[in-house]
């Protein structure tokens, strides 16, 4: 088994709001990946005295511990105690009921001998490389469902489509969005590699187009993470018009890993 996790922040002065890391249990079988990407907050009130990274930290650290330990719980179970963990955490010092409140998207895959499960919510990306050659992405994609301009006015998505019905759903106080993940299992003999990217890093397929997830995945696999996060800032920097760019952020914290089972 071959892992590979790079992960590099948007912008020098403000921390990597990313989180990922991967975990192999003592007896040599299975394994689990975590990958978080942590929602930059408007200027202004979060109703939190903590930071993204400090939620981040928190949440990745209680879903790798759990999704390693507990192969009892489904992912769900295990995203959903996770939440209820980070939020007890500062419920007596902070608004949790805030729509801005520190919060996540959320990809996790864990691994057994028989098996491989997932679970992704929000923007993050899980791509499968199967045995038969294909690639399998693993999306939820009710952002790219919405009307569009939808997003534009942060009021408006606080209001009416941050974890609501109709909108789309993070990571942030409330256990129950973790039913609104996509979940689901694959026959571990039937998949080759895992990768898992940030949307910082998923760019260099949903904005700038140089090739679909197949062609994604085969960069990983042939040059690694950093390289594929490389196109993607010497991309950005290309895009002086913002033709691809438009009115998203130049650069975005961008984190991959890449596993080979």
């Amino acid at each position: 088994m071959r892992i590979e996790l790079t992960t590099v922040a948007g912008c020098a002065d403000r921390p990597n709001e990313d989180w990922a890391a991967t975990a192999l249990p003592a007896s040599g079988q299975g394994g689990t990946l975590v990958l978080l990407d942590g929602v930059t907050p408007p200027y202004g009130d979060d109703g939190c005295v903590h930071s993204v990274p400090w939620l981040t930290a928190r949440l990745g650290g209680s879903l790798l511990e759990l999704s390693g330990s507990r192969p009892d719980l489904s992912l769900q179970e295990v995203l959903a105690e996770s939440i209820r963990r980070t939020a007890e955490a500062h419920s007596l010092s902070c608004d949790l009921s805030h729509a801005r409140t520190p919060q996540a998207t959320v990809v996790v895959a864990r691994w057994g001998e028989q098996e491989i499960e997932y679970l992704v919510l929000s923007d993050s990306v899980l791509l499968f490389g199967m045995s038969d050659g294909t690639v399998r992405p693993l999306v939820d994609d009710r952002l790219d469902r919405l009307p569009p301009g939808s997003l534009a006015d942060e009021a408006t998505v606080d209001a009416r489509l941050r974890n609501k019905e109709g909108g789309f759903f993070t990571a942030a106080a409330d256990p129950s969005v973790a039913a609104r993940a996509v979940t689901g299992r694959a026959p571990l003999a039937d998949v080759r590699m895992v990768a898992a990217l940030t949307d910082g890093a998923a760019r260099w397929t949903e904005m700038f187009r140089e090739g679909d997830w197949a062609d994604c995945l085969a960069v990983l696999r042939k040059e690694g993470p950093q390289a594929l996060i490389d196109q993607v800032r010497a991309l950005e920097h290309a895009d002086t018009e913002r033709v691809r760019l438009r009115r998203s952020k130049k650069h975005d914290d961008a984190t991959a890993i890449c596993v080979t089972l």
